[in-house]
């Protein structure tokens, strides 16, 4: 059930004045205090923190948080338990790594960006050197710099986060701080999936898994001209909502009936593009064994592995396979700017709003995968 947004409570501080004294010189707070924020110890529990507001250096900008949504990996990897080892664990900082806000105050060096600017933020930051990052994927940095919000530096599960101006882009009006922060990581991993795929008004489209990044894929697949979209989702509510939303044209919630839907769906041919965003074997096989000869299938689900008849289903059907990992600061921007043209706001598949005082109760629909996205919002400027 969908609850309605609330106000967010008064925090205990806020800023002193801001210092322009001569121009080029950065803005900076004079009066820095404490934050409330939020950390996972794992063991499905939530920690509320007390912690100093941070100042921001050279080249960073301090946001104030007006929404931090939770990703599917945070609870796999960290509310449940501290998965990972070595500089690829959680390292206990501040959560949430799904930030959209408002710059507060900017640090010596910042070109971009100036105090009031509404920023989403990549959520990875790379060395800026080696290959991945020269292509514009910090998620697949090799140094051990790279650090993740809400993993190994502090993120969005607080009044305020520090970010590196390189990782902001610009929050274009007339989205909403959650649309932002959805884009950060959900429909930027969706936008990626589709776009290794070419999806065109060519091909029908099939989407096993309507969590949160499927209903994504889904809601992206019709805007690149997807003609038909199918779903697969055996959670009734989820299932129920992609209908709700007007974001798949058939839904199967038994996934012993797809193949029979894609069939009708496709004269029997199957779907010339596939992705899975479940991470479930049987799903992915299903993903491939759906997809037409010549197609693409694509999968996006973490973890887990998959088993299936290599000749049948990838060789001789002549199939392209793809892995997508999240997505690239490039196309992050050209996701935003298209959001904007095509009037889409990531924010409807948002079904459950929270303030940050009421985390654990986020985090706890969350691990039940039964809805759509939660989010922790703050209330925005008037």
């Amino acid at each position: 059930m969908s609850r309605p947004a609330t106000k967010d409570p008064q925090p205990e501080r806020r800023f002193g004045p801001v210092d322009r004294r001569t121009s080029g010189e950065p803005e900076r707070i004079l009066t820095m205090s404490t934050m409330q924020g939020v950390r996972l110890p794992g063991d499905s529990t939530v920690e509320h923190v007390r912690v100093e507001v941070p100042a921001p250096g050279h080249g960073q900008v301090l946001l104030r948080m007006r929404a931090s949504s939770i990703c599917g990996s945070d609870i796999r990897a960290i509310y449940r338990e501290h998965l990972g080892h070595g500089a690829e664990a959680y390292q206990g900082v501040i959560a949430g790594h799904e930030p959209c806000g408002d710059v507060a105050a900017v640090g010596p060096g910042v070109r971009r960006f100036r105090e009031g600017d509404r920023v989403v933020v990549y959520h990875i930051v790379g060395c800026g050197v080696c290959t991945e990052c020269r292509r514009g994927y910090p998620i697949g940095c090799t140094s051990p710099s790279r650090a993740a919000h809400g993993w190994q530096r502090d993120g969005g599960h607080a009044e305020f986060m520090l970010a590196e101006e390189v990782s902001c882009l610009p929050l274009p009006e007339p989205l909403t701080h959650v649309d932002g922060a959805l884009v950060a990581c959900g429909f930027g991993t969706a936008y990626e999936g589709l776009l290794r795929a070419e999806v065109s008004g060519r091909d029908r489209l099939l989407v096993t898994g309507l969590g949160p990044v499927g209903l994504a894929t889904a809601m992206l697949g019709k805007a690149l001209g997807a003609t038909t979209v199918l779903g697969l989702e055996p959670v009734a509510d989820r299932a129920a909502l992609a209908e709700r939303l007007g974001l798949v044209d058939v839904v199967v919630t038994d996934p012993a009936r797809l193949d029979e839907a894609v069939a009708a769906a496709t004269d029997g041919t199957g779907c010339e593009v596939a992705i899975d965003a479940s991470g479930n074997s049987a799903a992915r096989e299903a993903a491939l064994r759906n997809t037409r000869t010549w197609g693409r299938c694509v999968m996006v689900g973490e973890g887990g592995s998959i088993t299936f008849a290599v000749s049948d289903l990838l060789i001789h059907k002549q199939i392209r396979l793809h892995g997508s990992w999240v997505s690239s600061l490039r196309h992050m921007e050209e996701l935003l700017d298209n959001l904007v043209r095509w009037k889409l706001h990531p924010e409807i598949t948002v079904t459950d709003r929270f303030p940050l005082a009421e985390a654990a109760a986020a985090y706890r629909l969350a691990d039940a995968g039964q809805a759509g996205k939660a989010c922790i919002t703050w209330e925005d400027p008037a």
